[in-house]
């Protein structure tokens, strides 16, 4: 089944977040950012004309840069299209056969495709860690910080930042670079990831955190 279209909603700002559990920041020593499943097929829900996916994607993309300045690792998470019923599993009583394995589906998006040493990790089930190479990944890096941007945010976004924490990892969901099914949707992520799991931040506070060093300024 395909995923309906998504009506735009305004993105939450700094005073829509919700109360903070942690007072963690974000390190670029010991932080790795996630784009998560900012592919064709699951952003063209949205209508590319809005405020809520221009927002979106500006942020994901300020992220980015300010991770490729520091040096901070950039991981994407990539569904495959064209998955067997075996493979899929029980994601398929859900959402169904998902994605083809046309470029058209599966292509991250020409705004954030990958640069040259990042890594893409395969994406089976919500959580990107879920038979992926993400944890092993944090640890040979000495990362325990986890940045976590795309869609959906109460879905593979919040599953992702579950078992992050379960992991020692700390997660920091980007508020308003997340986006989801609708406003409710995305709210939920928000205030379950702030009371359980993980830092809740707007993208313009986790810049503020990930400074570049000024002229002369030791980093």
């Amino acid at each position: 089944m395909a995923i309906p279209a998504i009506a735009p909603y305004p993105m939450p700002t700094a005073s829509d977040l919700p109360k903070k559990q942690v007072d963690w920041v974000a390190d670029p020593a010991r932080c790795a950012l996630l784009l998560h499943d900012v592919q064709a097929y699951f952003l063209a829900p949205y209508d590319h004309g809005s405020a809520l996916y221009t927002e979106l994607l500006a942020n994901l993309v300020a992220l980015r840069r300010r991770a490729a300045e520091l040096g901070v690792p950039v991981v994407y998470s990539a569904q495959p299209g064209g998955m067997t019923p075996r493979q899929r599993g029980l994601l398929h009583d859900f959402w169904g056969p998902g994605m083809s394995a046309a470029a058209s589906d599966t292509a991250i998006v020409e705004e954030l495709r990958p640069a040259e040493g990042d890594l893409v990790v395969t994406k089976w089930r919500y959580s990107a860690f879920v038979r992926s190479p993400l944890r092993e990944f944090l640890a040979e890096t000495g990362r325990d910080q986890l940045i976590v941007g795309g869609v959906y945010a109460h879905v593979g976004c919040l599953m992702t930042c579950v078992d992050a924490y379960s992991s020692d990892i700390r997660p920091f969901l980007a508020a308003d670079a997340v986006a989801d099914f609708g406003a409710e949707d995305h709210h939920l992520a928000l205030d379950y990831a702030a009371r359980c799991c993980a830092a809740v931040h707007t993208t313009a506070q986790l810049l503020d955190q990930l400074a570049v060093p000024s002229a002369g300024e030791t980093p």
